[in-house]
């Protein structure tokens, strides 16, 4: 194996996490870039052996779209909870959800659970399994739930869907 290879095991997540980390850093100086970089090499290296049954990507157009959809989630999302927070509490409609997944591979549950995580307002909280051990349901906590059955159809057409497709499964 060469050097190239042993140092971006998975250039799709090392690529994902150097862009993630510019969006959320918001600045493009060279200490971001470098950090980016820097996070890019070294999570996907300890993270690794996580993960020896991962997909692999089978979209990776739609992977792109995919992330770049997360990121402009992640910022309106942030805009909607500052308003709620600044605004009277009693408006606020906290709840925990429970969303059936479609499909059990525990790859593409993490990452939906990471997905929701990251989008300001929502963050998994487990992801539910049966006697076999299969993901069968992840729970979630909203800040402002007005819709259940809204809010659960918009995680699984918005981001679940995308990831089965992404990733073939």
């Amino acid at each position: 194996m060469n050097l190239l290879a042993r140092l971006f095991p998975e250039p799709a997540m090392s690529v994902a996490v150097a862009g993630l980390w510019l969006v959320i850093a918001s600045t493009f100086t060279l200490n971001s870039v470098l950090m980016a970089v820097a996070l890019g090499i070294l999570l996907p290296l300890a993270t690794k052996e996580f993960w020896p049954d991962r997909p692999h990507i089978r979209r990776p157009g739609l992977a792109i779209a995919y992330f770049l959809k997360v990121c402009g989630d992640i910022v309106v999302a942030n805009w909607e909870v500052a308003r709620l927070v600044l605004g009277p509490v009693a408006r606020l409609r906290p709840a925990f959800l429970t969303v059936p997944l479609e499909r059990d591979h525990p790859f593409v549950a993490t990452l939906l659970g990471a997905t929701v995580s990251l989008t300001p307002g929502t963050v998994s909280v487990e992801i539910l399994r049966d006697a076999d051990g299969r993901a069968t349901h992840l729970f979630v906590h909203g800040l402002n739930i007005v819709d259940e059955a809204e809010t659960i159809a918009r995680i699984k057409t918005r981001y679940e869907a995308p990831l089965r497709e992404i990733f073939g499964c």
